[in-house]
């Protein structure tokens, strides 16, 4: 056991879960699952878009229950991963809530908005006796207020693009991931170069993370270079973990925090 927490690892990351995308993500799942017992960590959205409540869709449910028996993670992925607030009154926001993303649900949160939206999210995983260990935000945005209501939630890691972070206090561990735009031919061919690069780059991080998203799996393209690129990882001698797996095990290790 010890010699595989010194290999490095790899955090196979799905994200918006929600009933209307698991046609998506079924068949690259199925794939990922006749490569062995490869953890998963399923960033879950409770409603998304307000119009695919999780209570509505009980085999769903039900799939993502016998996930967590086989050692996947699910964590808590917002609440209805759309932006709801109004309208945008400055030019940065305009860029970030209507260029950047439509979908930072808690880019602009207060304390009290974002901490009764959270704790909604928990008492869904808490009705489904779901462990919840994580809350990744919409776009990975956060206002102050989401900040400070993490502080006062029993949750153990938020997270960014680049890092994961302990909570309460946020301190920062590295964590590099790939990520894809892919809504369109230029933008798949430019997200791969991209990523053909950070891994070069990465070759000897202690994790590397795939983020994919629902859109990623509609295209051939994106889709097999997700499958190509576990495999290849998995071969080099990387251990698939869940996103709480590893950080646990990062305690008390030198050199992991950033």
């Amino acid at each position: 056991m010890a010699e595989a927490c010194e290999r490095p690892a790899i955090l196979l990351v799905l994200h918006d879960v929600a009933p209307s995308t698991w046609a998506d993500y079924r068949p690259f799942v199925e794939a990922v699952d006749a490569l062995g017992h490869i953890p998963m960590t399923w960033l879950v959205v409770p409603d998304f878009h307000g119009h695919d409540a999780l209570d509505a869709h009980p085999a769903f449910c039900r799939m993502l229950s016998e996930r967590v028996a086989r050692d996947d993670e699910l964590a808590l992925h917002g609440y209805f991963h759309s932006d709801d607030g109004p309208p945008p009154t400055s030019p940065r926001d305009w860029f970030m809530r209507r260029i950047y993303t439509h979908e930072g649900e808690f880019y602009k949160l207060p304390h009290s908005a974002a901490l009764a939206r959270l704790r909604s999210g928990i008492e869904v995983f808490q009705r489904y006796d779901w462990p919840l260990h994580g809350f990744v935000a919409p776009a990975w945005l956060m206002s102050d207020g989401t900040r400070q209501a993490l502080r006062e939630l029993p949750l153990h890691y938020t997270s960014d693009p680049q890092h994961l972070y302990r909570l309460p206090d946020f301190s920062p561990v590295e964590a590099p991931g790939l990520v894809w735009s892919a809504r369109s031919a230029w933008r798949r061919g430019l997200s791969k170069i991209l990523s053909e690069q950070r891994q070069q780059r990465w070759h000897q991080a202690p994790v590397i993370r795939l983020g994919l998203h629902p859109v990623d799996m509609r295209h051939n393209f994106s889709r097999d270079y997700w499958f190509n690129t576990l495999q290849r990882l998995l071969n080099e001698g990387r251990v698939p973990m869940t996103k709480t797996n590893w950080l646990a095990q990062q305690r008390g290790q030198p050199g992991r925090a950033a």
